[in-house]
C-alpha cells in the first residue's frame, strides 16, 4: 500500500492524542479512505510540541510535517476561517498543511498557485471540527492526496 494521504491538523492546546485519533478513524470511516495509507501528520510549526499530536504520531510512527503561518497563509483553500487567521497568523492550518504536505515540495518558499494540479495535490476531505465529550480540547482535520509523480511524461 502507498502511504499518499497527509492530514492536516489543527488542535486547541491540551487536545489528546486519543481525540485526534478517534476523529481521524471517523473521517476515515466516512470517506471509505484506509488508514494504511497515511503518510503523515502535518500542522502549523507552532503546534510541533503539542503533547496529543506528538503522541499519536510516536504511537503510529508517522511523521509529523510543520509550516510556519506564513507559508500556510499562501496556499489557497476551500474554507478559510477569519478567527483563525486571527488566532495564529494563517486562514488555515489543517487544510493547508494537508496540501503542502501531500505536495511534497522539497523547497519550501513562498507561493501562490492557482490550481492543485500544480501542487500535484487531491484535496480529499474539507476541513472537519471534532469534539468528544471526556476528551479535551477540539481537533479540525483534512485530508489531502500526493499523486503519482512517476506517470508525468514530458512531450517535445
Amino acid at each position: 500500500m502507498q502511504q499518499v494521504l497527509w492530514i492536516g491538523i489543527g488542535c486547541k492546546r491540551g487536545t489528546s492524542w486519543q481525540l485526534i485519533d478517534w476523529a481521524i478513524g471517523q473521517v476515515f470511516r466516512e470517506n471509505q479512505l484506509f488508514t494504511g495509507a497515511i503518510a503523515g501528520i502535518a500542522t502549523i510549526d507552532t503546534k510541533a510540541s503539542e503533547v496529543g499530536l506528538v503522541e499519536l504520531c510516536h504511537l503510529r510512527n508517522l511523521p509529523l510535517k510543520t509550516f510556519s503561518a506564513e507559508i500556510l497563509r499562501s496556499v489557497c483553500v476551500p474554507n478559510p476561517a477569519t478567527i483563525t487567521d486571527y488566532k495564529v497568523g494563517t486562514p488555515s492550518v489543517a487544510e493547508a498543511a494537508a496540501i503542502l504536505a501531500a505536495s511534497q515540495l522539497t523547497s519550501l518558499t513562498i507561493f501562490t498557485f492557482t490550481s492543485m494540479e500544480e501542487l500535484r495535490v487531491r484535496f480529499l476531505v474539507p476541513k472537519q471540527i471534532f469534539q468528544q465529550q471526556g476528551q479535551p480540547g477540539a481537533v479540525t482535520l483534512a485530508v489531502a492526496q500526493a499523486l503519482n509523480t512517476t506517470s508525468i511524461t514530458e512531450i517535445n
